[in-house]
């Protein structure tokens, strides 16, 4: 497990009900969304079907799909990769390749006809929730907004799951709305990527992460303890390292708990109660570590707040 940063967050005023409580955090999500995508900023991927022309030849112009290596197939020019760019960057970069040989001034317009590899998926607690195409760039409140927003269920985490093609080793975030909207933490407004699933649990949540057969997050039952929560997580899976697992807890106004838990030599370490939002880690062993190859992160790495780190890194 590589290092994780925990933020500690306020628990809602009493007074409101969750209903008053969800309408504020959507007014405040809608508000700092920004809605007004520019499809210049797509970013091209495997599947995409793009239409192209040239101003000065309609003789080169073409409709194209990107291979799934990412490379496109142009008269004169062969095959180039867009995969990545924009629909701006590649209408620059196929100018610059024309310009080399063939045309003095070109000017080259590329229009996606369809979105097929940028996609997002947005499960549980939104209004809205489904598959959407994911034609800009956007952060998680931007998404949220795209969703509906929050309905009444919701908890207060929001857990983003990231591809293993994404260009660093992480591969699940969780955030929480209450810093976020409540506090202004606009450094948890992450950008979200192309083939995200951002999943919106009901409130009375926790998470297993880690060495389990079934990571994710569970419903929290009433008076559940350590030993039942990573059974709902399928148990230990094979890569574990057997019996180690940290527990990390919200305390409120009092920050964040780290509870590390030997369960070897603490058998009635299994009894612990768990409580909403806790978040259980089990520990992998080295040879897990290198064949799962993903970790978990709370918060946004690198900047304020609470950092978690793996003694057997």
């Amino acid at each position: 497990m590589s290092e994780s940063l925990v933020k500690a967050y306020s628990a809602a005023p009493p007074t409101e009900t969750k209903s008053d409580e969800i309408d504020k955090i959507n007014e405040q999500l809608f508000a700092a969304a920004n809605l007004n995508v520019d499809p210049g900023d797509y970013l091209l991927g495997p599947g995409d079907l793009i239409e192209i022309k040239i101003l000065e030849t309609q003789d080169l112009g073409c409709t194209v799909r990107v291979s799934s290596r990412g490379f496109i197939s142009l008269p004169l020019l062969n095959e180039i990769q867009v995969k990545g760019q924009t629909a701006y960057e590649a209408e620059e970069f196929i100018e610059s390749l024309y310009k080399k040989q063939y045309i003095k001034d070109p000017h080259v317009s590329v229009f996606v006809k369809e979105h097929f590899s940028q996609r997002i998926t947005v499960v549980g607690e939104v209004k809205n929730p489904g598959t959407y195409d994911y034609l800009a760039k956007q952060r998680l409140l931007d998404v949220l907004a795209m969703a509906g927003g929050l309905n009444e269920k919701s908890g207060p985490l929001v857990q983003i799951r990231r591809s293993g093609a994404a260009t660093d080793s992480r591969n699940m975030y969780i955030v929480d709305m209450d810093r976020l909207i409540k506090e202004g933490a606009v450094e948890l407004n992450i950008e979200i990527n192309g083939g995200d699933i951002i999943f919106i649990p009901q409130a009375g949540m926790f998470f297993v992460d880690g060495a389990v057969r079934k990571p994710g997050s569970y419903l929290l039952k009433s008076k559940m303890n350590l030993q039942e929560a990573v059974l709902a997580a399928g148990g230990f899976a094979p890569y574990a390292q057997q019996n180690e697992v940290t527990v990390v807890r919200n305390k409120g106004k009092e920050g964040r708990e780290i509870i590390r838990l030997d369960l070897e030599s603490d058998p009635h370490a299994f009894s612990l109660e768990v409580v909403d939002r806790d978040v259980i880690i089990a520990k992998d062993s080295a040879r897990g570590k290198m064949s799962q190859g993903g970790s978990l992160w709370i918060g946004m790495p690198g900047i304020m707040g609470f950092g978690y780190h793996d003694p057997a890194q």
